[in-house]
């Protein structure tokens, strides 16, 4: 089992990397990695007409608020996880 899952780690890896850097390269997207994933996070794009990659803009009144632009807002974010997470169990006391 334990080298079932290690070659499929050698072998996903490589393919995440690469499909990260594709999809990098055709939009803007933000990378974040760590052992347990990869997730690709949509950005302002800077060529943007309505907000010029600022990302949104403030609207007024007496209680402001920012109003996200369509350019990244609408995007999803894409997630691949690669190891699992270690779980805590709730029922013991922390110390």
């Amino acid at each position: 089992m334990r080298a079932r899952t290690a070659l499929l780690l050698v072998a996903a890896v490589p393919l995440a990397v690469t499909a990260a850097a594709v999809a990098l390269k055709a939009g803007h997207w933000r990378m974040t990695c760590s052992p347990h994933g990869i997730w690709l996070e949509p950005r302002p794009r800077p060529d943007c007409p309505d907000c010029h990659g600022a990302g949104g803009w403030w609207n007024s009144g007496p209680y402001p608020d920012m109003e996200a632009c369509w350019c990244w807002a609408e995007r999803r974010e894409l997630s691949l996880r690669l190891l699992p997470r270690p779980t805590v169990p709730y029922d013991e006391p922390p110390f």
